[in-house]
């Protein structure tokens, strides 16, 4: 009998009152721990790495990839790190514990798979420099987030992949410190949205040569949500003209919602934009894992003349996980064509 997932439920029951509030328990309050804070400056290769005296943070990979058949897929590998208590200790008392996600997603398929571990024992972890982010046999590294090999494996997947940058990391929100909603909630928050990829995935019927384009998200912080926030609805999209646009609306309890998001121009401009500058309106939904999902959406950022359609490759890109929810590449049609990627959480 596998006694990991038993010992890390043991763990979340510890931690029980940090469940109740918020998509995961992320609208708690979260007295002990750090807090981001405007006009913190941001440090490199350090903050690649990990950030213990936070509650918080995650390594979160999204790729959207094409076959020799112009197939489309989808790829995520998605490491969290969550801290019981805001102290750093070694072995099996360390309060650091950890979770992977990977997924295949292809038209007809969703595959998943999820890692459990505890910190301070070496099953996983985070390395700044060189740069490496491991649980158990899955892992991403490189000399630096500019150049990553990353693979996983599920039951019935696996994959392994190259990334390039061809561009600079990106700081969201004011220089990396990303509001959340009304009442001041906040994480730091960088991605690296330039990433060529090539690689291959392995799926029941072979193997499968891709090339494609991905994003990576850092974020970090101790109350990312407010006590009346049940979830998100989070987009990354890459245009074929070579512009970029990452947005997020956080969903309030009773209606409404708090958005926010970075825009970045064919000439690597990049913009932040505020509360009510984007909108997100669902248009079609699915039933997926006995709820109704939105699975088509109209963006409108009209400040850089936006006007699109997004749309699930598959509609059933469920993540069914200790705390689940919709994660899965999305095609783009309107002003601006492209692809791109769509999560969803708190849809209960």
């Amino acid at each position: 009998m596998n006694v990991r997932p038993f010992v890390f439920l043991a763990m979340l029951l510890m931690a029980a009152p940090a469940l109740g509030q918020g998509f995961a328990g992320l609208g708690t309050a979260a007295q002990g721990f750090a807090r981001p804070e405007p006009g913190d400056t941001l440090k490199f290769p350090a903050d690649y790495g990990a950030h213990p005296a936070f509650r918080i943070e995650w390594w979160y990979l999204t790729a959207n990839l094409t076959g020799p058949d112009g197939t489309d897929y989808g790829m995520q590998w998605t490491l969290f790190r969550s801290a019981l208590a805001p102290e750093t200790r070694e072995g099996w008392s360390s309060p650091q514990i950890w979770m992977g996600h990977a997924a295949v997603t292809t038209p007809a398929r969703h595959f998943v798979a999820e890692r459990l571990a505890r910190g301070g024992i070496g099953q996983a972890g985070v390395a700044a420099a060189p740069f490496t982010a491991w649980i158990d046999d899955w892992r991403m590294a490189g000399p630096d987030l500019s150049d990553l090999s990353v693979s996983a494996s599920g039951p019935d997947f696996a994959y392994d992949l190259s990334l390039a940058a061809g561009g600079p990391l990106v700081l969201n929100g004011e220089a990396g410190y990303s509001v959340k909603s009304p009442e001041g909630q906040a994480s730091h928050y960088y991605s690296q949205p330039f990433y060529a990829v090539r690689g291959t995935l392995h799926l029941p019927r072979g193997p499968v040569e891709v090339t494609g384009r991905a994003w990576l998200d850092r974020e970090w912080s101790s109350q990312p949500l407010a006590d009346t926030q049940q979830g998100w609805d989070w987009i990354s999209l890459h245009f074929d003209n070579g512009a970029k646009l990452m947005g997020f609306r956080l969903r309030q309890k009773g209606g409404g919602a708090y958005g926010s998001g970075t825009w970045i121009g064919a000439d690597g401009t990049v913009r932040t934009f505020g509360n009510g500058e984007m909108t997100m309106t669902p248009l079609r939904e699915a039933p997926v894992a006995g709820r109704d999902i939105p699975v088509s959406w109209r963006v409108k950022l009209p400040a850089h003349g936006v006007d699109v359609t997004i749309e699930a490759v598959n509609d059933a890109a469920w993540m069914d996980v200790l705390f689940p929810y919709w994660e899965g590449p999305v095609r783009i049609s309107g002003s601006h064509s492209g692809r791109g990627y769509l999560e969803m959480t708190g849809y209960d």
